[in-house]
């Protein structure tokens, strides 16, 4: 029987200028970045508000100890002036909140909460317990500082309520259409097939495996990616989701931009031939390169919890949002 988790909830739409609360659930960021970041912003016409401990420094390396780190990300769900809360950066820490997250808070004051990275263990966790879709999207100190950090299409589209279907443009590619479909050779098959999305940084959710706050990735269309992973570990990870059996009536898969996920002097497709070796019993689809998360350049959002379609005739997939990932505002 495959985990079908919290009925959906979906945050309201931004408004126009929306208030913003950024919050640091794992590692301390450089200020210049979050001064750039903010900035950036304000002149996008967001009001930004940061979180008492959004630019503090803790050793070893968080932003606070997890008790103030677990009360910023509270009190911006609490405060009704908040119209999103956007994290500063991943690093490490996110996984000292889970235990002592507020899921009824959340539950009662659904808001868009953006980033990826370290994030990947609180957004699985909040997701899969209370259904609040979650934005696999740009960080302020990893992203918003930078000229071209950020893509705008799917940034303004899923936060605004519309839909949105990601291609070439956002570096999408088939690595496998079928288990008869061969990549290099360029062969691939007329494919479509549907789920909700979930999913995250690979090396996240497959950290949590064993522990109350593991993924519920049975039966979704699955979103992985990592960055400076050598195949072996990424093939080992992938080994582990299978045994887990999270991939149990998984639809499909596709894998992020995987920046850096190399083995120095291996062949430069080692990545691809150790997916296509872990996965080699998955019946489904395999796209990669969507670039999102640890990203080259313009990162893209990417909403999880909502349904969603990988489909694709010939060499170029497509991975079309069957539902806005956000609640127009009336």
């Amino acid at each position: 029987m495959l985990t079908e988790g919290a009925a959906q909830r979906k945050p309201l739409a931004l408004p126009t200028h929306p208030t913003v609360a950024i919050v640091a659930p794992a590692s301390s960021a450089q200020q210049q970045r979050l001064d750039a970041g903010a900035a950036a912003l304000e002149k996008r016409g967001w009001h930004v508000r940061f979180g008492a401990h959004a630019q503090g420094r803790h050793l070893p390396y968080f932003s606070a100890d997890p008790a103030d780190r677990l009360a910023d990300l509270h009190a911006a769900f609490a405060d009704r002036s908040i119209d999103a809360i956007l994290c500063t950066r991943g690093g490490y820490g996110s996984n000292y909140l889970l235990a002592g997250i507020d899921l009824d808070l959340v539950r009662a004051n659904p808001k868009p909460l953006l980033g990826y990275s370290d994030l990947t263990a609180l957004q699985s966790w909040l997701l899969d317990q209370t259904g609040l879709v979650q934005f696999h999207a740009p960080m302020l100190a990893a992203d918003f500082y930078l000229p071209d950090g950020v893509d705008e299409p799917s940034l303004s589209a899923v936060l605004s309520g519309r839909t949105h279907t990601y291609g070439a443009a956002e570096g999408l590619r088939w690595l496998r259409s079928s288990r008869s479909a061969i990549a290099a050779q360029h062969i691939a098959e007329d494919v479509a097939v549907e789920g909700v999305l979930h999913g995250g940084c690979l090396t996240l959710l497959a950290a949590s495996l064993g522990t109350p706050f593991a993924p519920q990735l049975e039966g979704k269309l699955l979103f992985l990616e990592d960055v400076g992973t050598k195949p072996y570990q990424i093939d080992r990870m992938l080994r582990q989701l299978v045994l887990a059996g999270k991939l149990r009536g998984v639809t499909g898969i596709v894998f992020g931009e995987m920046q850096g996920c190399a083995s120095p002097g291996a062949p430069t497709d080692l990545f691809e031939q150790a997916v296509l070796h872990a996965l080699r019993d998955f019946p489904g689809p395999i796209a990669t390169g969507l670039r999102s998360g640890h990203v080259s350049r313009a990162n893209v959002t990417l909403p999880l919890g909502v349904r969603a379609r990988l489909a694709g005739a010939g060499e170029t997939p497509t991975l079309e949002l069957l539902e806005p990932a956000a609640a127009l505002r009336v």
